[in-house]
């Protein structure tokens, strides 16, 4: 899921909340609602404020493309007619990324469109569908300390004079290698510079600051062209919009970041950072013309130590509204910096910290508790777009299960759109049951990231709702380990 969180609880003390009751309305109070009632988006206009943002689910094939699962997946969600759908995060480059959608090639358009037609024939017309669409940098799974010696590190000088005080032969690799893999943690992190030592204890991850790197400094002359041809492509393939993901631990999020200290002028003050993001949209929209939605997606704060914060995320959404984008949708968090140490093997997973919390809260929280957490974020991008003289719609999330919630937050002014990742995963159909008065029918999220933990393992996102209350139907599509429903069960209007 792209909205990633944890079990965890943010620092201090851990509470436990429950789910909290609800009214419904009549189908007549739903219908005359503000959230049953269109947004314009740009050139386009969606019949309902009700959102689906984008999740990973684990059912494209290993070479990124389509499948079956795929379309069964987006057409249950286009079942219960959201006004807006957003396909998961899709990969711009033509490279391995495992079980995940990719659009960084012409041959992936015929999927895509597959995608789209069932979106539409499943909603009947009435849901309007994005691409998500995202670049990430490379990340390794954490090694074995005799490997990460013997293979990944590269030595320095500073490592072989330890070696020789220690009677080695600092000239002979292969002996200082050994020196150093035999030594104690605690020796370790005085020999080893800080990102080695992370190396070792989490695995490799590139960052935008690394400009030693050529690949690493050309992503500027880089990157406008590949969002621009993936955008491309989803246009060709019939989808309303995209969304640039800007959000969480991958590359242009790290480009707005504070942690962006790059010197080439992409990066230390707010306008620099903004510079990329920006020179990115500006190529998707003249590639794709202004008949084609380009929203964004971003974070109002990073939530981690010494990143970006509502400050930030607020000038960020004035300079992204002037500049013409079609929506901002705000997320939360959801980065490697403070992500839980993996397991060797394994690669490190940035919704399993503090800000994996923030991004993703569960019932296990803190005082605050987990519903509608995050909503003051964008509220205040809201407020600062407008007092800009601004009218771009701002899209909420986070913690969102009923209908009585997204009213208000509409009524306060607070949003333009609602969207609702979790409660919509427990019942693709809840808003078509509010809209038709039928309510009570909705099955309830329990808001503890079940779903998260089988992104986490890279394992098809499913629901305990669907695996337990339905585990007995042989008839549903199963998990590759024979475990789990791939699917919800259907519901008659």
């Amino acid at each position: 899921m792209s909205d990633g969180g944890s079990e965890h609880g943010a620092a201090g003390k851990v509470v436990w909340h429950e789910v909290p009751a609800t009214t419904w309305p009549t189908a007549e109070r739903a219908r005359s609602s503000r959230w049953f009632s269109p947004v314009r988006l740009g050139p386009v206009t969606a019949r309902t404020r009700t959102w689906v943002p984008a999740m990973v689910p684990w059912r494209a094939s290993e070479d990124g493309v389509v499948t079956q699962h795929v379309l069964d997946w987006y057409g249950r969600f286009a079942d219960g007619r959201p006004g807006v759908l957003v396909v998961e995060a899709t990969g711009i480059r033509d490279v391995p990324s495992g079980p995940l959608l990719r659009v960084g090639h012409d041959r992936f358009v015929d999927g895509l469109r597959q995608l789209v037609a069932t979106v539409r024939e499943r909603s009947r017309a009435e849901t309007r569908v994005f691409l998500q669409i995202i670049d990430f940098l490379t990340i390794r799974r954490r090694p074995e300390p005799a490997t990460f010696f013997a293979r990944f590190l590269a030595l320095r000088q500073a490592h072989r004079d330890a070696a020789r005080r220690a009677g080695v032969d600092g000239a002979d690799d292969a002996a200082v290698r050994a020196f150093l893999a035999a030594r104690a943690p605690d020796e370790l992190r005085a020999l080893l510079s800080p990102r080695e030592l992370r190396d070792l204890e989490f695995g490799h991850r590139e960052e935008v600051n690394d400009t030693h790197l050529p690949h690493i400094a050309a992503l500027p002359a880089v990157l406008p062209g590949l969002f621009a041809a993936a955008a491309a492509r989803a246009q060709a393939a019939g989808f309303d919009g995209v969304e640039l993901h800007f959000a969480h631990a991958y590359t242009m999020a790290s480009f707005l970041s504070r942690t962006n200290v790059r010197g080439d002028g992409y990066g230390g003050s707010p306008a620099a950072r903004r510079r990329l993001p920006l020179e990115v949209f500006a190529a998707v929209r003249a590639r794709t013309g202004p008949d084609f939605c380009v929203g964004v997606r971003y974070l109002g704060d990073e939530a981690i130590a010494g990143g970006s914060d509502l400050d930030d995320a607020v000038g960020h959404g004035v300079a992204f509204a002037r500049a013409g984008f079609d929506y901002l949708s705000i997320s939360k968090g959801g980065k490697f910096d403070d992500a839980k140490q993996p397991r060797v093997g394994e690669a490190a997973y940035p919704y399993t910290g503090p800000s994996g919390h923030e991004c993703m809260p569960t019932v296990r929280s803190d005082e605050r508790g987990p519903f509608g957490r995050n909503l003051p974020l964008a509220a205040a991008i809201r407020a600062a777009v407008r007092a800009a003289g601004l009218a771009t719609p701002v899209v909420t999330a986070g913690g969102i299960m009923s209908f009585e919630q997204a009213e208000a937050i509409l009524a306060a002014g607070h949003a333009d759109v609602v969207a609702a990742a979790r409660q919509s995963l427990a019942d693709p159909d809840w808003f078509r049951k509010i809209e038709l008065g039928r309510g009570a029918e909705v099955r309830r999220c329990k808001f503890t990231n079940y779903c998260e933990g089988l992104d986490q393992r890279h394992k098809e996102v499913t629901c305990q709702l669907w695996d337990r209350e339905f585990a007995d139907d042989a008839t549903a599509p199963r998990s590759r380990d024979g475990k789990r429903r791939l699917l919800p069960p259907a519901w008659q209007e």
